[in-house]
């Protein structure tokens, strides 16, 4: 064999190792979520839900696992119904594409305002189903989950073709009914959902249960405000997403303790990522070398620190994070047990989180996702 023929092998197999990898990071399993919520003015109730209940979703999504594997989660959020928002466009807008940035998601949410308008189901539907960028992969959970209160037939877009073209991308609408159960049926919710397999369900949005303050409320925020300080903002967006996450917690605990716990909790599972602006993260998942980081793109505390310096600063962050998320996780698991105690003799009630929950749960089992809890 000649020497340029075993250089052409060499390249060969190099290449081949390389799509491999690829390959392999491409397979990591994903969970895709879009929620598409009626911001016309009688769901302020819906919205609250939403504001309020983001993090206990992202706390169940944090057990799932399939092969092994903590899939990546991706949300991408729209409203329709809105006035404001010009008839042209439907009344609706995509607010967030798919991502893994869930405090902009929870920004996001905290930003929306209710106001009248006309709900047209199967335009948002098609519009999330055709823009947003869905996995090809067959084996990947890609749901949508819509709410509102008007019926599902508005507008000019059928809902039926709107809901075929999402099934046949391997897409499972989930319809929410904000009202009667009867109601929703003879407004066609269940047969949108039907035409995918996915669930219709009906909660009463303005009856959401009170929240349960518990013990450990107040150790879990203190223990949420060290973790933050293990946040290492580097980059052009690394001051806006320190800023960011400062805020959701403000956000989280204006409306209760309850849910700045569960906010608390989230900052602890794999898929509360932030390496886009934290280094921890961004080191960690293998996104940035940090010896090959320009001065201009480091902290002002890692400013002129060596290579080796560098690492070690970023390890000593990585293993105090560690340690408090640990603690966190501990005192959540005696918060979570204490509020089902707590609870046992209240009469349950559908709230938007357990809708979602509950379609999530029964779907991802059918693409073989286990949940530990």
């Amino acid at each position: 064999m000649n020497k340029i023929s075993m250089i052409v092998i060499l390249l060969l197999c190099v290449g081949g190792f390389g799509m491999a990898a690829a390959k392999a990071t491409a397979a990591k399993p994903q969970i895709q979520l879009a929620i598409l919520l009626d911001t016309s003015g009688s769901m302020d109730g819906l919205i609250g839900q939403a504001k309020s209940r983001l993090w206990k979703i992202v706390n169940q999504l944090a057990t799932a696992k399939k092969n092994g594997q903590t899939p990546h989660l991706r949300v991408a959020l729209y409203e329709y119904g809105q006035d404001t928002i010009p008839a042209a466009s439907g009344y609706l807008r995509r607010i967030v594409p798919l991502s893994g940035d869930l405090d902009r998601i929870s920004e996001e949410l905290f930003r929306l305002k209710t106001n009248g308008g006309s709900e047209f189901c199967g335009q948002v539907i098609q519009s999330a189903v055709q823009e947003l960028e869905w996995s090809p992969g067959g084996s990947d959970l890609k749901m949508i989950v819509i709410a509102g209160n008007e019926p599902f037939t508005q507008g000019g877009t059928d809902y039926r073709g709107a809901c075929r073209e999402a099934i046949a991308r391997g897409i499972i609408v989930n319809t929410i009914f904000c009202g009667d159960y009867q109601e929703g049926l003879r407004t066609d919710w269940k047969a949108g959902s039907d035409l995918t397999n996915g669930q219709y369900l009906a909660i009463d949005a303005n009856n959401a249960p009170p929240p349960v303050d518990a013990p450990q409320d107040a150790e879990i925020a203190g223990l949420s405000q060290e973790l933050n300080r293990t946040y290492v903002a580097y980059g052009q967006g690394g001051a806006g997403g320190l800023a960011r996450q400062k805020e959701q917690d403000k956000n989280a605990a204006a409306v209760s303790g309850e849910v700045l716990a569960q906010r608390a909790a989230a900052k602890t599972a794999p898929q509360y990522n932030n390496s886009s602006w934290d280094l921890v993260d961004a080191k960690k998942s293998g996104q940035v070398k940090v010896e090959e980081l320009s001065e201009s793109e480091l902290p002002q505390a890692m400013k002129g620190m060596s290579a080796k310096e560098r690492n070690e600063y970023v390890a000593a962050m990585q293993g105090k994070r560690d340690e408090l998320q640990k603690k966190i996780a501990r005192l959540n698991g005696e918060r979570e047990k204490f509020v089902r105690e707590k609870m046992q003799s209240s009469a349950a009630t559908d709230t938007l989180d357990e809708a979602i929950l509950r379609a999530l749960r029964s779907q991802a089992k059918g693409k073989n996702f286990k949940f530990e809890k």
